[in-house]
C-alpha cells in the first residue's frame, strides 16, 4: 500500500548511540600556593646540587615543575631568591641536627655525637650538603658555609671550655680549638661525600679517634720546636 513504510524495529532510533562514547578527560588537581612553593623548592634543591647555581636556569626549573616561568617569578621573585631558600633551609636543618645531638654525657660522646649528626646530615641530606658547600654566588642574609661551620664551633665551644677548665687550662682558647675540630669534621665531611667508605660509623670513630686523644695529650702552654718563633 501506498503511503505505507516499512521500518526496521531493530534500528535504533537515536543513531548517536552507535558511537562510542567520549572518554572523560581527568579533572587536574590544581596546587595550593604552599604546595607550588614546596615543589619549586624541592625542583630546585635537585637541580642546584647536581649542577650549582649558574649552570641552572629558570626556564629548567620551570620546565621540571611543569609550569611557565612567571610561576617562579611570582613566588620567588627569581633564581636568586629562591636558591637563597634553599641554602637558608639546608643550613638551618643542619644547624640543628648538630646543635640537637648535644645532650649531657661524657665530653667525648659528646664530640661522637657532633661527628655522628654532620655524617648523619650528609647521607640523609646529600643534595643540601653539595649546595652549601659550593661557593655562594649571592650574598645570603644567614651567612655562608664558613659561618655556619662558625655557629655550630660555637656550640662545641662551651663544651671545651667547661673541658679546659677542669684540666687547668686557659679556657680562653676554647674557641679557637672549637674552630679546629668542627673545621676538621667537615672538611673530612666533604671528602666522605662522595668517598662513602669507610662506613659512617667507623669515620666517626677515627675523627673523635684523633679529636680526643689530641686534646687528652694536650700541653697547657704549647711549644713551637722550630727555628720561627713569630
Amino acid at each position: 500500500m501506498m503511503g505505507c513504510v516499512a521500518t526496521d524495529s531493530s534500528t535504533p532510533s537515536n543513531a548517536s548511540s552507535d558511537r562510542p562514547d567520549k572518554p572523560r578527560r581527568a579533572r587536574r588537581t590544581r596546587m595550593t600556593g604552599a604546595d607550588r612553593r614546596q615543589q619549586l623548592l624541592e625542583v630546585g634543591r635537585t637541580l642546584f646540587a647536581a649542577k650549582g647555581f649558574e649552570g641552572t636556569s629558570v626556564e629548567e626549573i620551570a620546565a621540571k615543575a611543569g609550569v611557565s616561568k612567571p610561576v617562579v617569578y611570582e613566588h620567588f621573585g627569581g633564581k636568586e631568591g629562591l636558591y637563597a631558600v634553599v641554602v637558608d633551609r639546608e643550613m638551618r636543618q643542619l644547624l640543628d641536627m648538630v646543635t640537637g645531638s648535644l645532650t649531657a654525657g661524657h665530653p667525648r660522646e659528646l664530640c661522637e655525637q657532633a661527628a655522628f649528626a654532620l655524617l648523619d646530615y650528609i647521607e640523609e641530606y646529600t643534595d643540601g650538603f653539595r649546595i652549601l658547600v659550593r661557593d655562594s654566588p649571592i650574598p645570603q642574609s644567614t651567612g655562608s658555609f664558613a659561618s655556619l661551620i662558625s655557629d655550630i664551633a660555637t656550640q662545641v665551644e662551651d663544651i671545651l671550655g667547661r673541658e679546659f677548665k677542669a684540666r687547668g687550662f686557659d679556657s680562653k682558647l676554647a674557641p679557637l680549638y672549637a674552630q679546629a675540630l668542627v673545621g676538621m669534621v667537615a672538611l673530612t665531611g666533604q671528602w666522605w661525600l662522595d668517598a662513602r667508605k669507610p662506613k659512617k660509623a667507623e669515620v666517626a670513630a677515627h675523627l673523635v679517634n684523633l679529636a680526643w686523644h689530641g686534646l687528652d695529650g694536650l700541653e697547657p702552654r704549647p711549644r713551637l720546636i722550630g727555628h720561627r718563633k713569630s
